[in-house]
């Protein structure tokens, strides 16, 4: 069955509105009660606000109609020799917007955004438990690299060059 996607609307917002507050709080809440017990313990932690903002990064967020059902964010890291890196930060869709490209459409907008702040690769980090999010940022050219940040939440680093 294909995804419906024709009421999803994503959108560029400053970091610090309501709906990215509300967003990132369940995030951080699902991510710290569903963190692999093996692993440790969750950090908390959200990208400041300033490194979501142009020209060092952007953040979206995901509308259903009026309701903000999932988010995304970019910012500025240290290059990597000629390479300008831009990395993925807090993808997140509410578990009533899953299933329906949400996360998609939120990589495609932050995808697009990285090329336009001048990007030569995006990076992102994961865990491996997060199956589907791993398996999406495959399916989108995201190569497995080493690890390029100490985030201790992170089992698996990615990057994929922008052309």
């Amino acid at each position: 069955m294909p995804e419906d996607r024709s009421q999803v609307t994503v959108r560029t917002v400053h970091a610090d509105t309501p709906e990215v507050d509300v967003l990132l709080d369940r995030y951080l809440d699902e991510r710290e009660a569903t963190f692999p017990s093996a692993q440790g313990t969750y950090t908390r932690k959200r990208t400041p606000t300033s490194e979501l903002t142009p020209p060092h990064g952007t953040f979206v967020v995901a509308y259903d109609g009026g309701t903000a059902v999932g988010c995304g964010g970019l910012r500025r890291i240290a290059d990597d020799g000629d390479d300008v890196r831009f990395e993925v930060k807090h993808v997140f869709v509410l578990p009533e917007g899953r299933g329906r490209g949400v996360a998609t459409a939120v990589m495609d907008v932050l995808e697009q955004a990285a090329a336009e702040l001048g990007a030569t690769s995006i990076v992102l980090d994961t865990n491996d438990a997060l199956v589907a999010a791993g398996a999406m940022y495959r399916s989108r050219g995201y190569d497995r690299v080493p690890a390029f940040n100490d985030n201790p939440n992170a089992t698996a680093w990615y990057r994929k060059p922008v052309r």
